[in-house]
């Protein structure tokens, strides 16, 4: 008899090869091509790469209100989808009878913020750029805009798939799409980031929500079991 084949190793496989590029990626970057290039003479590896791409696109201020506006919305919806799990929660009195989709989500979110503080703590790359009133420039890998859009939006894809007739899973998609693309080309138009904090911001997004399927599909399995 065949074996039946378990839904979570590819994912789970996925999201490791994805977090071996991120840990790499970081690696090249404190070791390769290191140069004082960036504001307040900060250093930044992959000089050669980074110093051309910020020279060829330089701040732009509409771009940055608009990945802002973005970035808001992302959060917005983030906080829907927890609010919404904690009705759940309150109605049905038991964390595991909210649904699969929610609480994957919420695991997402709760990590997702966690690896935003540790980088805002462990800094690996600092911003090509000072703000108005700084005097050193923020830290700024992995781009948490690019981050946020991936699992944000790229979650919204399941919720799409979960909570919406299949008439409108096309659209909520489509939708859900636009934002984490124009989020991500804003974000590099707008000047803010060296061209390796965009990749970090992918690569880590990617991770994550490979890490999220498998999660999914094993609170959904669990709860076929226990039904």
């Amino acid at each position: 008899m065949e074996r039946k084949k378990n839904p979570i190793v590819l994912p789970l496989c996925l999201g490791g090869v994805f977090t071996l590029l991120f840990v790499v990626l970081i690696a090249l970057l404190k070791t390769l091509d290191v140069d004082a290039i960036g504001p307040a003479g900060t250093s930044v590896g992959l000089a050669q790469i980074n110093g051309p791409f910020h020279e060829w696109i330089p701040f732009n201020e509409v771009w940055y209100k608009i990945t802002k506006v973005l970035g808001i919305l992302a959060l917005a919806l983030a906080a829907g989808v927890a609010v919404w799990s904690l009705v759940q929660l309150i109605r049905r009195k038991s964390l595991w009878k909210v649904d699969p989709t929610l609480l994957a989500l919420d695991c997402l979110y709760a990590v997702t913020g966690a690896l935003y503080l540790l980088f805002e703590l462990v800094a690996v790359n600092y911003r090509p750029v000072l703000e108005a009133g700084q005097t050193f420039p923020e830290a700024s890998f992995p781009s948490s805009h690019t981050l946020l859009a991936c699992v944000i939006f790229g979650g919204a894809f399941w919720l799409a798939f979960a909570y919406l007739r299949k008439g409108w899973q096309i659209a909520g998609i489509a939708g859900a799409g636009l934002l984490m693309v124009l989020t991500v080309i804003g974000r590099m138009l707008a000047g803010v980031h060296w061209l390796s904090d965009i990749w970090g911001g992918l690569l880590l997004g990617a991770a994550l929500l490979c890490f999220f399927q498998a999660l999914l599909t094993k609170l959904e399995l669990s709860r076929q079991a226990g039904s």
